[in-house]
């Protein structure tokens, strides 16, 4: 059969981004007066995109999280995220594992909640930008993971046929049991679940695993 879809999450799958997070947060909280935040507490927030990281700033910073600050925050935040990409950082073997999908004939996407001006800012900092078919963001859609459409947008975009999505937390793999879609978990990244508790086909913790996966999995 032709060479699968590969979709693929971005934070905490393909980058370490809760550095660059981190600091892109906490710089947007000093500047309003509010106290800086651990990385810990800043990595628990990650996942499900720009609106929900800027009301747990809010809620962890005492201030109402749906108030007037909420706009404010949200703006600097993003405006931020697009030039502030120091901090993410590639997970070892990714480069090796998506040319070897690619020697392979399989199409590959980004699927993020990170908005997608961010997300493209990201994946050019890491080298990344030019090795997938199809990039969507949080905004790109009417709605976020886990609701299933994005993923079935994604999918449609790159021409359909079998594909696998690879993530690495609790959302992505609500997100695959609500598009009823394979699902490789990415055992190394922001799940705070441990991993036999979470649905999944097939898991892994090193990418030179991933090509394999993909090529023996049963479809």
């Amino acid at each position: 059969m032709s060479a699968p879809c590969v979709i693929f999450d971005l934070d905490g799958t393909l980058i370490d981004s809760v550095p660059a997070i981190h600091a892109v947060s906490n710089a947007v909280l000093t500047d309003m007066g509010f106290e800086a935040l651990s990385l810990p507490m800043i990595r628990s927030f990650v996942g499900k995109g720009v609106p929900n990281l800027v009301r747990q700033l809010l809620i962890t910073s005492n201030e109402d999280p749906d108030g007037p600050l909420f706009p404010r925050v949200e703006s600097a935040l993003i405006a931020r995220y697009e030039t502030d990409v120091d901090g993410n950082i590639l997970y070892p073997g990714v480069l090796e594992a998506l040319d070897q999908l690619a020697d392979r004939g399989c199409k590959m996407a980004i699927c993020t909640n990170k908005p997608y001006a961010p997300a493209e800012a990201a994946l050019r900092h890491v080298g990344l930008w030019d090795r997938f078919d199809v990039v969507l963001g949080g905004d790109s859609r009417p709605t976020r993971k886990p609701d299933p459409e994005m993923l079935h947008h994604c999918h449609v975009l790159l021409g359909g046929g079998a594909m696998l999505y690879v993530g690495d937390s609790e959302v992505d793999a609500e997100t695959a049991v609500n598009a009823e879609a394979k699902f490789v978990l990415y055992t190394e990244g922001y799940r705070q679940t441990p991993v036999h508790e979470m649905p999944h086909h097939v898991a892994f913790s090193d990418f030179k695993m991933l090509p394999a996966i993909v090529e023996h999995f049963e479809w």
